[in-house]
């Protein structure tokens, strides 16, 4: 078994990611578009179990890697990735 396959998926749901089998998914290997989704339609409890999953440094590579956002979404997701909110928990 490798750490991927210890490791519990995250608690992203099904619809952001529609036109895959969620079953089978791979959080792991697909970062890219799971992180892309969240960043585009993702609350912030999302947003909160992306920072948990993921790394910081796959986050900003998945915004520099993104055709999907534009600049203004990037310019965001990058300032609210260093804001309080996602530190703070959920009420």
């Amino acid at each position: 078994m490798n750490e991927s396959q210890l490791r519990p998926r995250p608690n992203i749901p099904a619809n952001l990611l529609w036109e895959f089998d969620y079953e089978k998914f791979n959080f792991d290997k697909s970062y890219k578009i799971v992180i892309e989704r969240v960043l585009e339609r993702g609350n912030l409890d999302q947003w909160r179990e992306m920072v948990k999953y993921y790394t910081r440094p796959q986050i900003l590579e998945t915004i520099d890697w993104s055709a999907q956002l534009d600049k203004r979404d990037k310019d965001f997701s990058r300032f609210f990735l260093n804001s309080e909110f996602l530190l703070t928990n959920a009420s």
